[in-house]
């Protein structure tokens, strides 16, 4: 079995990319989807958070709502509005958000590969999750999020998914975000066969993002095998949806931290205690560290410069991330808060929400300080998965995000 393959994918028909295309399910609560969706009869989010097609209160996992999500997948085949390609194909995707341009591959990759531990996994899965999305396949008979992976440096690669993006574009489309989706779909019989050869000889592939996805789909696929007799390993659902980018082209923002508390210190025996792990410096604007190991603080309308003292740095791949030395050198043994995944005292916010979202936070009065952090590296992200490693909650914070709806994969 091939670390990937093409495939024959369902997407929105020429002209119809901008009415489908949605974000992803999970960046999106209920009520914001169902805003977003609100007189748009063919947004993708009617089939990623069918819960929006009922009242409000509705539990978002209950059989109706899965039944739904297949019922208006059949309402956009029958009207015309999604088409399936006629063979299998690989699609160039680029993604533009800014001044930032990301190009990479529409696949579908191997749940062998990943179970084999070759598409690597940084991140632990929450069983009702992944419960949500075999569900979700299971009702659709089609995987409709894309995992996100990166490939390793591979200069050809690059090379021939820039050169199929010469001729016009099968679909264009402008978000709401004002992130550009285009998608051109290559149909060379050589460069497909080249494609698949040169993805063949790569070490690994990394998640960056959608880990219950890959899961999921291994599961689906485990589950079918063995209620399959004629099994051979090229089924459909062998192969899970995945958008492939060079990783030196992906974007990781920030992830930052606010919290609710002093952990009953004063302000100045705070600043004592983050004193002993860190040079603290003042600074007259917001901080948005430049290199690893730098921190913004933000309490009491003033900014400071937070650096954390080289002999504290470990060697450790998952340890030397900036979001584990402020972890294990702040906010744990300063603040209180031992375990970030379920402690209230401490919210994270997301890098494209700019550092004046941390400050109205905190002058809100709603949290009493704010962390600004230097992103993770895809280095380091890499170095972790390929230790067999798993990085800390809310590490990574990837923008821009890909589409929904723009192309998705028919388990036949």
């Amino acid at each position: 079995m091939s670390l990937i393959r093409p495939f024959a994918a369902l997407r929105p028909a020429p002209g119809r990319a901008e009415d489908v295309i949605a974000p992803p399910y999970d960046v999106l609560d209920t009520d914001e989807a169902r805003t977003l969706a609100a007189n748009r009869p063919w947004s993708f989010l009617h089939i990623s958070k069918p819960e929006i097609d009922f009242a409000p209160g509705i539990a978002p996992y209950a059989p109706e709502v899965y039944a739904k999500a297949a019922d208006n997948l059949r309402r956009m085949l029958d009207s015309g509005i999604l088409k399936r390609d006629e063979q299998p194909f690989y699609y160039a995707y680029r993604l533009v958000m800014g001044e930032h341009e990301q190009l990479g591959l529409v696949a579908t990759a191997s749940v062998a590969a990943y179970d084999a531990n070759r598409i690597r996994k940084h991140e632990f899965t929450r069983p009702d999750k992944e419960d949500d999305r075999v569900r979700q396949i299971v009702a659709l008979n089609a995987q409709t999020g894309p995992v996100l992976l990166a490939y390793p440096e591979a200069p050809e690669i690059d090379r021939l998914l820039a050169e199929t993006t010469d001729g016009p574009p099968e679909a264009d489309a402008v978000s709401e975000s004002d992130v550009r989706h285009t998608l051109w779909v290559i149909r060379d019989p050589g460069t497909i066969t080249r494609i698949t050869e040169l993805f063949e000889t790569l070490p690994a592939l990394y998640i960056a993002d959608g880990h219950h996805r890959s899961a999921a789909a291994s599961r689906v696929a485990a589950s079918r095998r063995q209620s399959d007799p004629g099994h051979t390993g090229n089924e459909s659902y062998e192969y899970f949806l995945s958008v492939i980018f060079p990783h030196w082209q992906m974007r990781i923002m920030d992830y930052n931290r606010v919290i609710r508390d002093l952990n009953g210190l004063s302000e100045a025996e705070f600043l004592q205690r983050v004193a002993e792990r860190f040079a603290v410096e003042e600074a007259d604007s917001p901080v948005k560290p430049e290199t690893p190991g730098e921190f913004g603080l933000y309490f009491s309308g003033r900014w400071r410069k937070l650096r954390i003292k080289p002999d504290l740095i470990p060697t450790d791949p998952v340890a030397r991330l900036d979001v584990s030395l402020l972890q294990h050198n702040l906010i744990a043994p300063i603040l209180g808060i031992t375990d970030p995944r379920r402690d209230r005292r401490i919210d994270f916010v997301g890098g494209i929400r700019g550092l004046r979202e941390l400050e109205r936070r905190v002058d809100s009065g709603e949290m009493a300080l704010a962390f600004s952090l230097h992103p993770t590296r895809m280095e380091d992200l890499m170095a972790v998965a390929d230790a067999g490693k798993v990085m800390p909650p809310k590490s990574t914070w990837f923008e821009p995000k890909l589409a929904d709806g723009l192309a998705s994969h028919v388990l036949d």
